[in-house]
């Protein structure tokens, strides 16, 4: 697995945060890292960006963003609006291909969720992920609404051709509701693919050896950490 694409059931579920665990995990073991964000919206020419947040958290790794927009909207609007041209799939491809030739591990973080448009053609990440032959991490909420935003993006991601090698829970709560409670076990079948991980709420305000203490308790062992998420739903049945 050189070529990782996370995708988000929407904004605010923790992508960036899951990618830097991904990302720190692999540098514990000594593989070179890439992180490519092909758009980033919402923030200014100097100020930091989501790849910016990625070193942070993660330490030593390269990190590569195609197109900045100030407004804090879908790529394919932002880019209207800002005139800077829009990034397609080709270029965000190609960019991927180009990190995996000199790294162990690229990381592919999109904006917002599998469908956002980068183009006025309607080109999206699940286009990126397709023409890289890349596997799908969803990263999702995890209380009410995630089972019905998680199938949605799986079904189209598996309409695609795409393999959605899993869903992780971007910010599980401190004090989870029934909801989130029941989920656990329900987002595997709403995902059609196994429960890689559910990183603890809040992890993304730790120094950089709590978060990667946090992204080893929270990712599956197929990233290089301990979650397991029997044990974990077992551990949440006495609250339901």
């Amino acid at each position: 697995m050189s070529v990782l694409v996370v995708t988000g059931t929407g904004t605010g579920v923790g992508k960036t945060a899951v990618t830097a665990a991904l990302a720190a995990l692999a540098r514990a073991e000594g593989r070179r890292v890439a992180v490519l964000k092909p758009a980033q919206t919402g923030v200014g020419p100097s100020d930091p960006g989501d790849v910016d947040e990625v070193a942070r958290l993660a330490g030593d790794v390269t990190t590569r963003e195609l197109r900045r927009y100030p407004d804090p909207l879908a790529p394919d609007v932002a880019a209207r609006r800002s005139g800077i041209a829009p990034v397609g799939p080709a270029e965000a491809a190609r960019a991927a291909s180009e990190l995996a030739e000199s790294h162990d591990l690229v990381l592919v973080e999109g904006a917002g969720g599998l469908l956002v448009r980068f183009d006025a053609g309607g080109a999206t990440l699940a286009d990126v992920a397709w023409a890289l032959s890349a596997p799908l991490l969803v990263v999702a909420e995890a209380g009410l609404g995630t089972l019905n935003a998680t199938a949605l993006t799986a079904e189209v991601a598996t309409a695609r051709g795409l393999n959605v090698l899993g869903v992780v829970i971007g910010s599980w709560p401190e004090r989870p509701d029934l909801a989130a409670l029941c989920n656990v076990s329900d987002l595997p079948v709403a995902a059609g693919s196994p429960l890689l991980g559910a990183l603890a709420e809040g992890a993304g305000g730790l120094d950089r050896a709590g978060f990667l203490e946090a992204a080893r308790a929270g990712l599956s062992p197929w990233f290089g950490g301990d979650f397991d998420a029997e044990r974990f739903d077992k551990g949440l049945s006495s609250q339901t």
